[in-house]
């Protein structure tokens, strides 16, 4: 799209499709926000303001054009209704760089809305430029980043603290290894590792790590104290340091404190850097380890921005890793959220779409926890088919039983089925499991309405709270709290917290909470609309 616009077929380069208006046509869909344009916005754009009907019968004529020159192909890379149309990036792939001259520098379209348009990228291509991604690469990559925790080192002869040293590399490693999002290297290969002298040029060729966990421990009178590093070893940058310390006695006490502690640093470490780093190199040049967790970090994001890169990280991701589940089941969760965030224009072809990823990654892999987890999450949130749900959650937990989404989910089901208690269990079991998520919000979140189908309002109360300071724009954890403050009969917040909803979300209302909620009939949902109503919500 820099320089010469170029428009042509990957598999039959003869084939260019050279009409002006046909290839800024392309242009504007590839661009646009979720790859998809109204018809009035192209009608207007490319044809100016004439009279509906003379621009109704140009854009219908482009489409034909098309279509014909496209072939039997035209529907699997485009998406055309009566409102809108939308390209597959899937099926496109955008070449060139701002070097290559002007964007759109032949296109000589003269309709001041398109002029506007293009100008405006011109004078910042960076937006442009970063669509340039879908990589060649082919063949096996390492798609997670992989993690290894050395055991801490300590004073010579000090055999007690030795163990000590090498218990928290252990437990940290084992509680990594529950990400779904990182590789962890097992504690043996990092014992065996830290038997030597600790170079990290040499862990990063014989370990093939990215991110490396050293440390200290040391007596100090009557104190234990620990500093703990963690590095991006292929940088060698320093991300975070920790100075922890206790009473030698309380030792096992404090423990599993600084272990979460560790942990849940890590997590956001890896989470924040990857995305600061997806922000601002072109994706052709971001390591391949950095764009699964990149996409699951951006769409949890409550930016609109953040949640559309996303989805380029993880096309990316696929692109260079076409038979790797996790990436497909990613990609599902990401048309899942696109529904719930409210960004979905046509929420039955999201659906589907978020359907056709997780029966992908199962296609790759039928014994995928993960896969099956977001398969539930498609049926139960979505579909209302609970039983279904149950039945992808239950074989992920058999398949394993550390994965705290199931976990999470499970118990969400719970809460749509008025099962409070054991919502809450199944929740706080979700949360245990996953100190490093760094979507802690959203799991915050869930257990917040676990404890409010449980009776627990304060509980639920506090668990929003702490959700929505990490992420503000969750419309389910607005909803919670609104309801929260209703039944402790605080009832001018609660009025306030559902005007703060209604202006973050000026679509919501209760009708389509009663026929999209899962939960709706339930008597969980019978509270939720009555105080949801009772707060000035219509």
């Amino acid at each position: 799209m820099f320089g010469s616009c170029v428009l042509r077929r990957a598999d039959a380069s003869a084939e260019e499709i050279t009409g002006a208006k046909h290839r800024a046509l392309f242009a504007l869909l590839v661009t646009a926000p979720l790859n998809r344009r109204s018809r009035s916005f192209l009608q207007e754009t490319l044809w100016g303001f004439a009279d509906y009907e003379s621009g109704h019968q140009n854009l219908r004529r482009a489409l034909s054009d098309l279509r014909k020159k496209i072939g039997a192909d035209f529907d699997t890379i485009l998406t055309v209704t009566n409102k809108e149309i939308e390209i597959d990036m899937s099926r496109v792939k955008v070449i060139g760089h701002p070097s290559d001259g002007p964007f759109l520098h032949d296109l000589n379209v003269r309709e001041p809305s398109f002029v506007a348009w293009r100008d405006s990228i011109r004078s910042d291509p960076s937006a442009v430029k970063a669509l340039c991604f879908i990589s060649n690469k082919r063949g096996p990559v390492r798609i997670r980043p992989r993690v290894c925790a050395l055991p801490l080192t300590v004073p010579p002869g000090d055999a007690e603290l030795a163990i000590a040293g090498d218990w928290i590399a252990e437990e940290a490693s084992r509680m990594m290894s529950r990400s779904s999002l990182l590789s962890v290297i097992s504690h043996l290969s990092g014992r065996a590792m830290a038997q030597r002298f600790i170079d990290i040029v040499n862990v990063r060729d014989t370990l093939d790590v990215d991110y490396l966990m050293t440390g200290a421990m040391r007596r100090q009178g009557d104190l234990l104290i620990a500093d703990v590093d963690f590095t991006d070893v292929q940088t060698g940058t320093l991300l975070w340091n920790r100075h922890l310390s206790c009473p030698v006695g309380h030792f096992s006490q404090e423990a599993a404190g600084w272990l979460v502690n560790i942990v849940q640093t890590v997590g956001r470490s890896i989470a924040e850097t990857t995305l600061h780093a997806g922000r601002q190199t072109p994706l052709p040049e971001l390591p391949d380890h950095k764009l699964l967790i990149a996409g699951a970090t951006a769409m949890h994001h409550p930016k609109l921005g953040d949640f559309l890169r996303a989805r380029q990280f993880l096309d990316e991701a696929a692109a260079r890793a076409p038979a790797n589940p996790h990436v497909f089941a990613w990609l599902g969760k990401w048309y899942v959220l696109s529904i719930f965030k409210y960004y979905s224009t046509d929420r039955q072809r999201d659906t589907q779409k978020a359907l056709d990823c997780t029966a992908r990654a199962l296609d790759l892999d039928p014994q995928s926890s993960f896969g099956l987890t977001i398969d539930g999450f498609v049926h139960g949130n979505i579909l209302k088919n609970m039983d279904l749900a149950e039945r992808r959650y239950s074989a992920a937990q058999e398949i394993n039983p550390s994965e705290s989404l199931a976990w999470l989910l499970r118990g969400s089901l719970m809460t749509f089925s008025d099962e409070g208690q054991s919502a809450i269990k199944a929740t706080t079991m979700a949360r245990d499991l996953s100190p490093i998520d760094p979507f802690g919000y959203y799991f915050d979140s869930l257990a917040s309405s676990a404890h409010l189908a449980g009776g627990e309002y304060e509980k639920a109360l506090e668990l929003a709270d702490r959700s929505l300071a990490s992420n503000d724009r969750h419309i389910s954890t607005l909803r919670t709290r609104i309801v929260a403050l209703h039944a402790l009969d605080r009832g001018d917040e609660a009025h306030a917290a559902a005007q703060d909803l209604m202006r973050r979300f000026p679509s919501f209302n209760l009708e389509d909470y009663r026929k999209t909620h899962p939960s709706a009939d339930r008597k969980i949902g019978k509270l939720v609309i009555n105080a949801l109503s009772a707060s000035g919500i219509s």
